[in-house]
């Protein structure tokens, strides 16, 4: 049975998962499970990731959806998030392993890989941030034990800010361990509608969503139209 399982959500990522997949391969080595699960993606995402993982699923839609299949098909007793554009540094799993001996849950401070240098002033803020709140994001690959996954309950599904619910739910059981990593995630969402655009839009998001507001609605200002349930 694996100490550790990797879990990656994925959609339309076939330019970049057989990289990130490849990138796993040292922890696989070392005993990792590797899931892949699919949204329904329509490009070569399933055919790229078979070679390259223990398991390729497709679920519907929705990364909270498919973080919870990917959890309930794993078999460690640790479970880590990951998205396809984030890396890991080299020793993340004994780091990881070592943290849930301390606590039931953690995330991996961020740097964002980009051309911008105000990417280096959101990584700064998104990690400070992250230890005064105590609130993880997707793109700080969060890690937990089963046990504590399954005492808050899985990710909501909702469609956007699943990661914000799950570590709402996550700090009643303590506050999470945060280590220093780096984890690097691309800046690529950001350098596509414009770093300083993105920064506000996000900004308005989370408090919109600590406000109250529909997160089908903010999906949708956010460029995602949620499936229909």
């Amino acid at each position: 049975m694996p100490a550790l399982s990797i879990i990656v959500p994925v959609l339309d990522e076939g330019g970049i998962i057989a990289d990130a997949l490849a990138a796993l391969a040292p922890y696989r080595a070392r005993g990792a499970e590797v899931i892949v699960v699919d949204g329904g993606s329509r490009d070569s995402t399933i055919e790229a990731a078979r070679p390259l993982a223990d398991r390729v699923v497709t679920t519907p839609r929705g990364r909270g959806t498919q973080m919870n299949a990917g959890a309930a098909m794993a078999q460690g007793d640790a479970l880590l998030f990951l998205h396809a554009d984030t890396r890991l540094p080299p020793d993340a799993d004994r780091l990881i392993l070592h943290a849930l001996k301390r606590s039931p849950w953690g995330r991996f401070d961020v740097t964002i890989a980009g051309r911008s240098p105000l990417l280096r002033v959101v990584a700064a803020t998104t990690n400070l941030r992250s230890r005064l709140t105590g609130i993880a994001t997707g793109d700080q690959a969060m890690f937990m034990t089963r046990d504590s996954y399954l005492a808050a309950g899985s990710f909501p599904d909702i469609p956007l800010m699943e990661d914000i619910a799950m570590s709402k739910r996550l700090k009643r059981r303590g506050p999470p361990i945060c280590l220093a990593g780096p984890a690097i995630t691309s800046g690529r969402r950001w350098e596509k509608h414009g770093v300083v655009r993105t920064i506000l839009l996000m900004w308005w998001l989370r408090l919109a969503y600590f406000l109250g507001a529909d997160p089908a609605r903010l999906a949708r200002a956010y460029g995602y139209v949620p499936p229909e349930h």
